[in-house]
């Protein structure tokens, strides 16, 4: 699948088959987001794989808003130094890893972004990306988003871009 088709398609994914990631494209995830761009090269990210499923459940049960982490085959903990662009940095990262998974047929969602101080990880915990391969069928490309007309301007603000 080519990058615009990934940005194309790419729908949350919260259920998951019973079915393992295989390790390179697991591997291929993870170097997903170690290739992406930072300020001033900083890097402030910290990737920590999850597949123990006693781990997945408790990761689960301490995030309020994707108690389904719980049923993935896989997460990774996306985790922050405390630097002035590691949110951006790490959420450009996240976004490379998504569109990675995505690409080889495994689905995710961003689960967090706040409220995941329960999270221990010794650092600042962005966030917990579950994946697997999608228990059902999703409709790719078939996305609710407001017309280009309506967020794309040309020169100036309120001149639609068309």
């Amino acid at each position: 699948m080519d990058a615009f088709e990934a940005i194309r398609t790419l729908l949350a994914v919260r259920s998951y088959q019973d079915k393992p990631v295989p390790d390179a494209v697991v591997r291929r995830i993870v170097e997903a987001g170690r290739l992406t761009g930072s300020g001033m090269n900083g890097q402030p990210w910290h990737f920590i794989v999850i597949r123990d499923g006693a781990t997945l459940r408790r990761l689960g049960a301490l995030a309020s808003s994707g108690s389904y982490v719980a049923q993935a085959p896989l997460a990774i903990v996306v985790a922050t130094d405390k630097t002035r662009f590691a949110v951006s940095d790490a959420s450009r990262a996240i976004q490379s890893m998504l569109l990675a998974a995505w690409a080889e047929g495994v689905g995710s969602n961003w689960v967090g972004f706040g409220g995941l101080e329960k999270v221990k990880a010794g650092l600042d915990v962005l966030a917990i990306l579950p994946f697997g391969y999608p228990a059902r069928a999703v409709g790719r490309g078939k996305k609710q988003r407001k017309p280009l007309r309506e967020v794309a301007h040309l020169e100036r603000y309120g001149r639609p871009f068309e």
